[in-house]
């Protein structure tokens, strides 16, 4: 093999669509463009969604929901979860340090799943009335947890 001799793959390569070049070609005269209007004429654009001057759809729908950017910084945890954790102090630095919770996150909740047999103290995480019932009565506490958030 030599550089001179080498060629592409066979079917690899595929001439270019040739427009308007005759009746014969199957894409003379009008070229694939059909008759008149804006999209046969050079130049002829729109932009995406445009309906002609009717009212796009995007506008004829009412606007519906919301989704707040801030709850990317929210995370969440579990009793079971804190159960396998081996510190009894928890708090958000704990957490991250463990990898339960991503860098990122800014507030953790505590939900009531699964058990929890040991004393722990919780501080500054947010605790669902459950998981507070079920921290306090294995013993631990629940210290300066921030305001409820949604």
């Amino acid at each position: 093999m030599q550089l001179n001799t080498m060629k592409p793959a066979e079917g690899s390569k595929k001439a270019r669509r040739r427009v308007g070049r005759g009746i014969g070609s199957g894409l003379g005269k009008t070229a694939g463009r059909g008759h008149k209007g804006q999209k046969s004429r050079a130049g002829g654009f729109h932009k995406v969604g445009f309906e002609g001057g009717q009212m796009p759809l995007q506008r004829r729908l009412p606007k519906r929901g919301f989704k707040s950017a801030a709850l990317k910084y929210n995370g969440e945890i579990t009793l079971a979860a804190l159960e396998r954790l081996a510190a009894d102090e928890v708090d958000l630095l704990a957490l991250k340090a463990a990898g339960l919770v991503r860098e990122w996150v800014k507030h953790v909740k505590i939900i009531k799943s699964g058990a929890l047999t040991r004393k722990i103290v919780v501080k500054g995480l947010g605790v669902t009335a459950g998981a507070r019932a079920a921290i306090e009565a294995a013993g631990g506490a629940v210290q300066d947890a921030p305001a409820a958030r949604a």
